[in-house]
């Protein structure tokens, strides 16, 4: 598995002893989980952030992100967020927070 480890140092530093929250290899990368539901993650060397449906658009107005898609058909609610839009600290902790936040919503597994 090929994902930035360096990145994923960052997330795991955000994310730190969050009640709930472990990771998993997924998605050919790494997801950060909480109470079993995907929040972030890295594929390669973006971020893929879950940011739910009602903020998908939201999200993709920012220049560094793309649709995610496993299949060619991009899935709402996710994004994957380019190097450059996460090399700020306060970027990656935007986005890892939206994807944490959005993760609290639902039911855990």
């Amino acid at each position: 598995m090929a994902y930035d480890e360096n990145l994923a140092l960052r997330v795991r530093k955000l994310i730190g002893p969050t009640k709930g929250s472990s990771e998993r290899e997924q998605f050919g990368g790494v997801a950060f989980l909480l109470r079993g539901n995907v929040a972030c993650g890295i594929i390669g060397n973006e971020l893929l952030v879950r940011v739910g449906p009602e903020r998908h658009d939201e999200a993709m107005k920012s220049g560094d992100a793309k649709p995610f898609s496993l299949t060619g058909r991009p899935s709402r609610g996710w994004i994957l967020v380019r190097p450059s839009g996460v090399k700020a600290p306060a970027s990656l902790k935007k986005w890892v927070e939206m994807g944490l936040a959005f993760a609290k919503t639902l039911p855990a597994k």
